[in-house]
């Protein structure tokens, strides 16, 4: 049986979500359309950032589709590995980025859960047709044991810095690798895929930055980037401002979004030890000051809602909505509500329902080559915009705002 945990002070409880009523929608609402739908269990959607400005779409069952701004999606997929990958649940083609030079290299690059549940991280490259890909050009980068089929994480990005980022959850069967720094989950993982440290064994093709936070300790897996992490489902960073935004999946009653300013390595938010801002399994953990917290949490069972999910998005930079700019977006997967949050200094944030997303149960966010908001889910890829430009014009003061 659960037991409610306790807050652990004033200062935390002064932080923690308060009971968010049933949205109300005074203010206007996002406007959601839809570009494709000619797409089957969607979980993520991307851009090359090769000039084209076409979206990829991944589906779990392991294929990739592409858009190229027609009503469909083009029928032949850009690549197709379902024949070495596990689908289902939580497992199958879970991540997809595409290398910075893209439009001179051709590389790409996908998180998968292979026949056995492990994680593979590979590299493919695009064929002479650019919206079919080399299903040959597999090209391993990096694996490592799954202990469940469940909290894969599988998010990739290439950050700021060049280097590919990579979300691994705590692998579902043992909490605590969290926090041992000799594995690989429940991680932020960082590595530098233009040259091989490991020229002795054909599965491990990169090398580690040399400011990784655990470069030089013995016994570390030295890949590790930030820590303390469940099921980092998805992640982002802010195209302006190179910040961190993770979606962390929780447990059984806190859904979290947590921030690392750019450079800031060695993170740790403090799973199993915490989830959310609450006390979880804190036997044999650290002090509260080694943990960071997130700015952002939904809890479970609050009246009128039922979040389990939380799905990480973007900070918007686009052109088309101009109020959305610096503005957060990220949703629950049960709930389907559409929070758009900002800074309000000094560390503390505060979120808005700007939408409701309802049966579309969104399970990936992305961006356009120039920035804009889309979604995927299922069955369909969709465009969120302002085509009033007034969402956030009159502040949010009639129900429908939370604070953190």
């Amino acid at each position: 049986m659960r037991t409610r945990r306790f807050v652990l002070s004033a200062v935390v409880l002064a932080s923690l979500l308060s009971s968010a009523t049933a949205p109300v929608h005074a203010q206007p609402t996002v406007a959601i359309e839809t570009l494709a739908g000619n797409v089957s269990q969607a979980i993520a959607v991307t851009a090359a950032h090769d000039g084209s400005g076409r979206l990829f779409a991944v589906q779990q069952t392991g294929e990739i589709r592409v858009w190229t701004g027609g009503a469909d999606f083009e029928t032949t997929p850009f690549l197709d590995i379902s024949t070495i990958l596990v689908s289902g649940s939580e497992q199958g083609l879970l991540g997809l980025a595409f290398h910075p030079d893209y439009a001179s290299n051709g590389f790409f690059y996908v998180n998968y859960t292979d026949l056995g549940g492990d994680t593979v991280v590979a590299r493919y490259q695009v064929s002479g047709d650019p919206n079919v890909a080399d299903s040959g050009s597999h090209y391993p980068i990096l694996s490592f044991v799954q202990e469940a089929t469940n909290h894969n994480g599988g998010d990739l990005h290439f950050g700021p810095d060049g280097y590919l980022y990579i979300s691994s959850g705590d692998g579902g069967a043992n909490w605590d690798n969290s926090q041992d720094t000799t594995n690989l989950l429940g991680k932020l993982l960082r590595i530098d895929v233009d040259a091989d440290a490991f020229p002795a064994d054909p599965d491990r093709n990169y090398t580690i930055p040399a400011d990784n936070p655990l470069v030089g300790q013995m016994g570390a897996a030295q890949e590790i980037w930030h820590l303390g992490l469940r099921n980092p489902w998805r992640f982002s960073f802010d195209r302006s401002t190179g910040d961190l935004f993770i979606g962390d999946v929780g447990e059984g009653e806190w859904e979290e979004v947590d921030f690392a300013a750019p450079n800031s390595a060695g993170t740790n938010w403090g799973w199993p030890c915490y989830e959310g801002h609450e006390e979880f399994q804190t036997s044999g953990c650290l002090g509260i000051g080694s943990y960071d917290f997130p700015i952002l949490v939904l809890e479970h069972d609050p009246p009128d809602q039922n979040n389990c999910s939380v799905i990480g998005g973007y900070r918007y930079h686009g052109t088309e909505s101009p109020a959305f700019s610096n503005w957060y977006f990220f949703t629950d997967w049960c709930t389907g509500v559409l929070w758009a949050a900002e800074e309000n200094g000094g560390g503390s944030w505060t979120a808005h329902d700007v939408g409701d997303l309802g049966t579309f149960s969104v399970t990936g966010f992305g961006e356009t080559e120039g920035g804009e908001l889309v979604a995927a889910g299922g069955w369909r890829i969709v465009r969120i915009f302002d085509p009033t430009n007034a969402i956030f014009a009159d502040g949010f003061e009639s129900g429908d705002t939370t604070a953190w």
